[in-house]
């Protein structure tokens, strides 16, 4: 009888320490009526981007995504690109966040000719605050740009996630399964809602 109890009791124990480990691991991140996460990354001039200089000031497309000169990334980003001037319309900026570096996001954007802004969140912290996933380990893309060879390195690889912030501070969007030829068209029919 002992015995079992004893067994009982370890087994009961190890459920708990189960139990918390994933609830220390396992981030709910923003769910749409939340405010967004407060924080400061580098630009990609290379000066620091504050989301309290732009929150609650107008609408704000936040887009995590993996990595930059990569096919489905570069797809988003030249959508979000071609769709500037109907966004500016709508009174709202578009934000890029993944885990390269300033002078990744300087390479990206002279590439592509982006016109919005791209924030080098190289530890991931950003988009752990936000919920979407992340992988840490170093990963690189080979690319051709202006006729010289580069290697993008980055340590941090995000899920693609979209977000968008209404004047008013709060999450009004959010998709976690994005489709990223789509994404921006996506998110003109929101800033339309939004009018």
């Amino acid at each position: 009888m002992l015995k079992i109890a004893f067994l009982m009791t370890t087994v009961v124990a190890s459920l708990f320490v189960v139990a918390t480990a994933k609830g220390k691991d396992s981030v709910p991140g923003v769910a749409v009526g939340d405010p967004p996460p407060s924080f400061e990354l580098q630009d990609d001039t290379g000066k620091t981007w504050k989301s309290s200089d732009h929150f609650g000031k107008g609408p704000v497309v936040i887009y995590f995504y993996p990595a930059d000169m990569t096919g489905g990334c570069t797809a988003q980003a030249c959508g979000f690109r071609d769709n500037a001037e109907a966004i500016k319309k709508a009174g709202a900026e578009v934000i890029g966040i993944s885990g390269d570096t300033v002078g990744n996001h300087q390479l990206f954007k002279q590439a592509h000719a982006l016109n919005f802004t791209l924030l080098a969140d190289i530890e991931g912290d950003v988009a752990k605050q936000f919920g979407v996933p992340v992988t840490v380990g170093e990963k690189s893309v080979n690319a051709t740009i202006a006729g010289t060879d580069h290697r993008l390195v980055r340590n941090v690889t995000a899920k693609r996630w979209t977000f968008v912030v209404s004047s008013d501070g709060k999450v009004v969007y959010k998709d976690d399964a994005v489709k990223a030829k789509q994404d921006s068209e996506r998110v003109l029919e929101v800033l339309e809602r939004l009018k």
